[in-house]
Parts: C-alpha cells; structure tokens; sequence
C-alpha cells in the first residue's frame, strides 16, 4: 500500500487554495479533497509495517499549534512543474516532522527521507507551454506571490493512502492522530 503521513487542511485554507488556483491560467490544479501538507512520504508499505506505522504514529506526543499559508513557489519534478502553496516559518511543524522521522527510523520502516520543504501543492504544470501561456502564467503567478492565508490550528495529523489512478491520485485518510491542547 502507497503511504504518507500529512496534515489535513482546515475548510478556510482549502478555500483559500481553490481561489489561488482559480487565479492560474494553465495546469492541472489538485483536487480540493486532495490538498494537504505531507510530513513524511512513505511509499510502498506492507501490511504488517503499516501495523508497526500506526503504532509508531499513535506514540508520538507533541503540541497543537498554528500554521499560516504564506507565498507562492514552484519547484520542478519529473516532467512537470509544481506550483505551491509555501507555509510560513514553524518551529512546532519542524518538530512533529523530526518526531514523525525519528519514531518511524526507530521501528526500520525505510523510506526515502529528503530535506523538508513545507508545502501545499495546487498545481501541476506541463513543462511544454506556448510561450503566451508561459507569459499570461507568469503575470499571474507575480500577481498572487504575496498570497497569506487565514492562520488555522493545526490539532492532529494523518495516515493516508495514496492511490495512483489515469486522473491523479486518490487520497484515503487510514487515521488521524491528534496533537496535545496547548
């Protein structure tokens, strides 16, 4: 089973993210149901490593906090360029990632662990753009660049599985885990 560890967004931030990717003219913008902030991608798992995942997140205690959307970024990947939601500096968020990576390296699930660059992907982009798509994209990417969201609580974070389909990825939260009440 394809896994990842992530924060399901609150209703106020999803709304915000639709009317960012309504604003770009080109790309394939994520499903609202699928925006999400991943901690940890775990690929492919079996059953009995996702019994000792569940166990390994469950353990973890760590404080609720808030987070803010803050800025626009794009990265590539693959054959595509990524445009993304960017999140303001959080030492608590920085903390769950570290406690999620070390509890999950601790019980031997093998993953592949790259630097943490939170962010909420809205869209995907073909690398071959006309070059009026290329500028009308960039002209309304500058536009939506200082972007800042509505800060939301963040008290819990999640299990998901992640099922590739011809139209994108199919998301199932498998649990959630909640972050102490400060």
């Amino acid at each position: 089973m394809r896994v990842f560890v992530a924060i399901d967004l609150p209703e106020v931030a999803r709304s915000e993210l639709v009317r960012l990717q309504d604003a770009l003219p080109v790309g394939r913008p994520v499903p609202e149901e699928n925006l999400h902030l991943t901690l940890s991608f775990l690929g492919e798992q079996n059953d009995e490593a996702l019994e000792d995942i569940h166990a390994a997140l469950s353990d973890i205690r760590a404080p609720a906090f808030d987070l803010q959307l803050a800025g626009i970024g794009s990265f590539d990947q693959r054959s595509q360029q990524v445009i993304y939601a960017d999140v303001a500096r959080c030492d608590e968020l920085l903390e769950l990632e570290q406690r999620i990576t070390r509890s999950l390296r601790n019980i031997g699930v093998e993953f592949q662990k790259r630097r943490f660059r939170p962010h909420v992907t809205i869209a995907r982009l073909p690398n071959m753009m006309s070059g009026f798509e290329r500028s009308n994209f960039y002209q309304r990417l500058a536009e939506i660049l200082a972007f800042r969201g509505v800060p939301f609580r963040v008290s819990s974070f999640q299990l998901y599985q992640s099922t590739l389909a011809t139209n994108g990825a199919l998301h199932k939260a498998l649990a959630s885990y909640d972050l102490a009440s400060s």
